[in-house]
């Protein structure tokens, strides 16, 4: 399982520290704030995976985190062909260039991958030869 990073708000302690040891010991990072703007200023940040709101936290406006969280005017999505390289790319640098653990992790076939390290460009710098 991997590590997410998830945001708690809670304004009782005993509550927020209990949920902080579960979240750690599940191999989590919470991101701890004590307040309504330290948590609109955490959203703002990206790379949190998820988010514990005590809904009755004071100043929490819920109309602002409603449009903060599903905003009105959406950024344009990324074409899937670039999110695929880039993913791609991350995984074949994980596995240091062994395209056959790389197909496995990403679940498709080895010469699918190779389709597509060719398609993307990707063979300079991320092949190590050993498993071609």
């Amino acid at each position: 399982m991997r590590s997410s990073h998830i945001l708690v708000l809670d304004t009782e302690t005993d509550r927020r520290d209990g949920l902080v040891q579960s979240l750690k010991g599940a191999g989590h990072q919470p991101v701890v704030v004590t307040n309504a703007s330290e948590a609109a200023r955490a959203l703002a940040v990206p790379g949190l995976d998820a988010a514990y709101l005590a809904l009755a936290a004071p100043g929490l406006d819920l109309t602002h985190l409603r449009q903060a969280l599903a905003p009105a005017d959406p950024t344009e999505p990324e074409p899937l062909d670039d999110v695929e390289r880039r993913h791609i790319a991350r995984t074949l640098a994980f596995t240091r260039g062994n395209k056959r653990r790389a197909a496995h992790l990403l679940g498709i076939a080895r010469s699918t991958l190779l389709a597509k390290v060719r398609k993307y460009g990707l063979g300079s710098g991320t092949d190590t030869g050993a498993d071609d």
